[in-house]
Order: structure tokens, then C-alpha cells, then sequence
């Protein structure tokens, strides 16, 4: 049975230019980059172009891109390598309850280590408030990390708004960008965000590799120490096909943006107008200030668990959040933030949407889960 795949905000199908540019990188060209024979400086030349791609893509200076494991490596490295670094300044740092763990669980390993952390809840539409922020922020506090676009719902953060309340209090800023790189514009030489994630594999790209993007002259540390890869930010060799895949993928996506947008929306809306005429009590989680890639819905009364299992024999794929708790007996912090009921936090199911996607297969999905939702509150 072909699978309808809508769980795209987990990882996105790898595009078939993106491995044609990543091929000779698995086979012919093995060298290391930091060899100095001309094996060796075939990859770095190949590292240096995928960095410009990068840096043209997101408008920032190729010397201020660092190639990491990912998006989770990302996060880590911004908020350690920016907490220890000025930690002579202070010891605070302020983010969002609705973080993804990566930058959840960065924080908490910094208070068991003496950092204090501040969790500045979202309204009940899932948006943090830039003026809540403010309040947040303290004579000690030298870093605040806020999501650009929220993994689980798609609500699109106010980080520019955000990012001058920062700069005028001289606090570094930080944003995991993850789901907003391909969607949302990114230009980082007119805003003041000083530090950002973003991931490959979210870009129809390989998994495995990352950008974190540093700006210039700001107090940061490395959290990976040993060669002197990556200007000596991030050591370790290089993923030199990934790299070259990461680099390709945010070319194409850059290129496509507008189209891959409006095409996404077509999807989102179709989805929501199939499920609406079926189901009487639809409840939608993500506001209309999100990203049209990502449809959170609960289905009360509904198991989400149970639901998911029934889609996936039904040959749909979708889940009830974040890929990274999958298994996880514990609600969405997201929602619960976002101080839904129990019934609607339990029922949850996340449909995220590509520009690989067609109308035909939304509209099944959604006729599918409708039917699926019917019978099993008959039951």
C-alpha cells in the first residue's frame, strides 16, 4: 500500500537533486578536508561552496556558518557555548515552555550546573509575548532563546520583536529556526538575531547535519573540542555529503520558496475544509499566525494514540507531535503550556504538509481520518 506521508515536520523525503549533488561525496570523492593533497582539497572546496549556499540562503556571512550534527547539536552548542562565555556577566538565561527538548533540556542541564533559567509561557494561542520576554529579563541575564516557528503547532514567534529587545539590553539572542528556514524569509544582516539553528533533513535534505550560524564578534565558546575544523568552532571531520546535500537543499528550497509556499497553503486549507464538513467538533490548535506546514488538530474524545495506529494501517502517516518524544507516555508540553484541556491534549494528532504532497492525497488522508474518527466514537 503507497504511504500518503504528512509527517513532514519529523523529517521531509530526500530530494532526488539534493543525493544527485550529495552522490560523488558517497563514492569518488572521499577525501578528508582537512587533508592538504588534492583529494582533501577537492572536499574543502566542495565544504566552502555549500557554506556560501548557505550564507546566501539565510543572508549571512559564509564565515559565520558552522556546520554541526543538526539541529539538536545547534541548540546545544548556541545556548552552552553563549551561557559560558559570559557567564563572568551572569548567570540567566530566559526561553519559552514550549522549546523544543533540545533547548528545553539544554537549560535544565545549565541549572544543574548553577545557571538559572526563566520559562516564559505562551498565550493561549501558542504565541509567546515579545513584552513578556522583557519582563523576564534580568541584570544577570546574558541569553534568551526563543523558536522562530513551534514544532508541534506552527505558531510563528515575534523573534524580530524579540531580537531588539535583546540588542538594546546588549543580551545575546538566539532562535532554532528548524521549521521557518524554506517557509518564512531569513535575513540575518537585517535583524539582530545573534544566533541560529537549522537543520537539513526539515529541507528535504540528509539527516545528520546542521547549520549553526554565529554572528561576528559576539562572546561564544565552542562546546566541541579536539581538531580545528569549522575555524576552530566545531571540531570533528566533517560530513562532507551532507554537507554538499545541506547546501543543495537550501539552494533549491530558496529558489522555490514562494511557489512551495502557496502550494502548502492549498494543502493546509484543503485538509481543514474536507475535515470540517465530516467532523462536527474539530478542534484546531495552531493559530493563524503559524506556518501553513504545520496543522495541529485534536479529535476529543479520540485516543491519539489509537488514531495514529488506525492512519497507519490505513497507509497515512502523521503523529501526535514532535518526533523527538515519540513513545513518550507524557502529554505535549506545548499544548499543556497552551492550558488545553485534557481531552484535547490527549487527542492530538500533527499533520505536516511538503511541497511533495498533492491535493489528492490530503484530501483521502482527510476523508480517511474523518471516517476513522466516526467509527471510533461509535464504539
Amino acid at each position: 500500500m503507497p504511504v500518503i506521508y504528512l509527517d513532514n515536520a519529523a523529517t521531509t523525503p530526500l530530494d532526488p537533486a539534493v543525493r544527485e549533488a550529495m552522490e560523488p561525496y558517497l563514492t569518488d570523492q572521499y577525501g578528508n578536508p582537512s587533508s592538504t593533497h588534492q583529494m582533501g582539497r577537492a572536499a574543502r572546496r566542495a565544504i566552502e561552496r555549500a557554506r556560501e549556499q548557505v550564507g546566501e540562503a539565510i543572508d549571512a556571512d559564509p564565515a559565520e556558518i558552522v556546520f554541526t550534527s543538526g539541529g539538536t547539536e545547534s541548540d546545544n552548542a548556541a545556548i552552552m557555548g553563549a551561557a559560558v562565555a559570559n557567564r563572568k556577566k551572569g548567570r540567566h538565561i530566559v526561553t519559552t515552555s514550549i522549546e523544543h527538548h533540545a533547548v528545553l533540556h539544554t537549560c535544565e542541564f545549565l541549572e544543574k550546573i548553577g545557571f538559572s533559567v526563566t520559562y516564559v509561557p505562551p498565550g493561549e494561542n501558542g504565541i509567546v509575548s515579545s513584552e513578556e520576554v522583557r519582563k523576564a529579563i534580568r541584570p544577570d541575564t546574558t541569553v534568551v532563546s526563543v523558536m522562530h516557528v513551534n514544532n508541534e503547532t506552527g505558531a510563528i514567534q515575534p523573534i524580530e520583536e524579540i531580537a531588539d529587545i535583546c540588542r538594546e539590553q546588549e543580551i545575546l539572542f538566539h532562535t532554532d529556526a528548524v521549521q521557518a528556514v524554506g517557509l518564512l524569509p531569513i535575513r540575518l544582516k537585517q535583524t539582530k538575531i545573534d544566533l541560529l539553528s537549522l537543520s537539513a533533513h526539515k529541507l528535504h535534505g540528509p539527516k545528520g547535519v546542521g547549520v549553526l550560524y554565529v554572528r561576528r564578534g559576539i562572546a561564544w565558546t565552542p562546546i566541541l573540542h579536539g581538531g580545528s575544523q569549522e575555524r576552530k568552532k566545531r571540531a570533528g571531520t566533517e560530513n562532507v555529503s551532507g554537507i554538499v546535500g545541506l547546501g543543495a537543499a537550501m539552494e533549491r528550497t530558496m529558489q522555490q520558496q514562494t511557489e512551495h509556499y502557496k502550494q502548502i497553503v492549498t494543502l493546509r486549507n484543503r485538509m481543514l475544509a474536507v475535515l470540517t464538513e465530516e467532523l462536527d467538533d474539530l478542534q484546531i490548535n495552531s493559530p493563524e499566525e503559524s506556518v501553513p506546514s504545520i496543522l495541529s488538530l485534536s479529535f476529543p474524545n479520540v485516543s491519539a494514540e489509537t488514531l495514529l495506529m488506525n492512519l497507519d494501517m490505513e497507509g497515512i502517516a502523521a503523529s501526535s507531535g514532535s518526533a523527538c518524544t515519540s513513545g513518550s507516555l507524557q502529554p505535549s508540553h506545548v499544548l499543556m503550556a497552551m492550558k488545553r484541556d485534557e481531552n484535547c491534549v490527549k487527542s492530538v494528532i500533527r499533520f505536516s504538509f511538503s511541497n511533495q504532497n498533492t491535493v489528492a492525497e490530503v484530501e483521502t488522508a482527510a476523508r480517511k481520518t474523518a471516517a476513522i474518527v466516526n467509527r471510533l466514537r461509535r464504539k
